[in-house]
């Protein structure tokens, strides 16, 4: 993964009346989520039967596989997951239950939200009209939505446009639902995968969360190179920084 350090704003925030976002890593801490799951389902016990393979491992596998899989026929995002889940046990020759990768599959409403998460976009909705474009289904999101705190207006998932990113489908239908020149959005995401390459394709001006704070790798993600056009560590420092620049109305 490539991409410039973690700076001050570079980037006129004024610009801008809708924010759209990822959800799974930059909201929600999917690799925490996708981990604990995992290991769930490779046991079948949470157990030791992976003890000997690393997260870091675990989570390359998964962003290849099921970058993989995403690419092909669309699928359920459930059924994406527990293919993900086979494949990794299959890579590791371990048996997964139709059970466990069923459980798998449903993990999402269980990963967490980032701690900085739903305070921030409490802030940042005062000011912006907030969209996400998410690789999801529209129930799974649905309850991340909760954990988060607010309502977002669009929400586009790879439900409703069957494809996932970085295909560039769901930017295209946030686009028309939001109905603003792609100048007065900005897209904040935390893979440059899934949504800075397919954004700067577009022409959108991007915010990388870098929750992974300068650890070796992409984790969750397959590696990519984009130029995000501002780095932040975590959404409260995207907060802050609007509050800085727009005053109050």
């Amino acid at each position: 993964m490539s991409g410039p350090s973690p700076s001050t704003s570079t980037v006129d925030l004024t610009r801008f009346d809708a924010l759209t976002f990822d959800c799974y890593g930059t909201l929600i801490d999917w690799e925490a989520g996708i981990l604990a799951a995992l290991r769930t389902a490779l046991t079948g016990r949470s157990s030791t039967d992976a003890a000997g393979v690393t997260d870091e491992a675990l989570l390359e596998a998964f962003g290849r596989h099921e970058a993989e899989i995403e690419a092909g026929p669309y699928l359920a995002y459930r059924t994406v997951l527990e293919r993900t889940a086979r494949a990794i046990g299959s890579d590791l020759g371990l048996a997964i239950s139709d059970e466990a990768a069923a459980a798998f599959g449903g993990s999402v409403a269980d990963w967490p939200a980032f701690p900085d998460s739903a305070g921030a976009l409490a802030d940042l909705a005062a000011r912006f009209r907030l969209g996400v474009i998410t690789n999801c289904d529209d129930d799974l999101f649905a309850a991340s939505e909760r954990r988060l705190g607010v309502t977002f207006d669009p929400v586009v998932t790879a439900q409703q446009t069957r494809r996932y990113k970085p295909n560039p489908r769901g930017f295209e239908l946030a686009f028309e639902r939001i109905g603003l020149p792609t100048t007065r959005i900005l897209h904040v995401a935390q893979s440059l995968f899934h949504d800075h390459v397919p954004a700067k394709r577009l022409g959108l001006t991007t915010v990388w969360v870098d929750r992974r704070g300068g650890r070796p790798g992409s984790g969750a993600t397959p590696p990519a190179t984009a130029r995000p056009d501002l780095v932040v560590p975590d959404m409260r420092t995207l907060a802050d920084l609007a509050i800085a620049a727009i005053p109050a109305p």
